[in-house]
């Protein structure tokens, strides 16, 4: 369904760490390290990703299921949002972050397989 929030992402410089503090407070089961350092949690509820290697930080995010990725990215910005991570396309689903104009960091999302 479109424009419901259905994922999230938490981004840290300390995975392990934040495994076990989300583990630890919510039960989540979160799973192995993929060789880009992403974890899934809960099976496909959201990630855990390690930003250390590509110079992120900390950060906790919500995903929107949009129809058009980018025409929500031109959207986002004509209503002052900053673009964080521009469109990706990894082949299995595209997404951008952005940030509000509160400074709220944000992302939008689509599968690339829309059957």
């Amino acid at each position: 369904m479109s424009n419901d929030v259905d994922y999230f992402e938490i981004g840290s410089l300390d995975p392990e760490a934040s495994s076990a503090f989300y583990s630890g407070l919510f039960g989540w089961q979160i799973g192995p390290p993929s060789s880009a350092g992403y974890r899934m949690v809960g099976g496909d509820a959201g990630g855990l990703w390690d930003t250390s290697a590509v110079g992120g930080g900390s950060w906790a995010v919500f995903y929107v299921h949009v129809d058009d990725v980018a025409s929500a990215v031109e959207r986002a910005e004509g209503l002052g949002a900053t673009v964080v991570l521009p469109l990706v396309d990894n082949g299995s689903i595209q997404f951008a972050h952005l940030l509000d104009p509160s400074g709220n960091r944000f992302a939008v999302w689509r599968p690339n397989n829309t059957e």
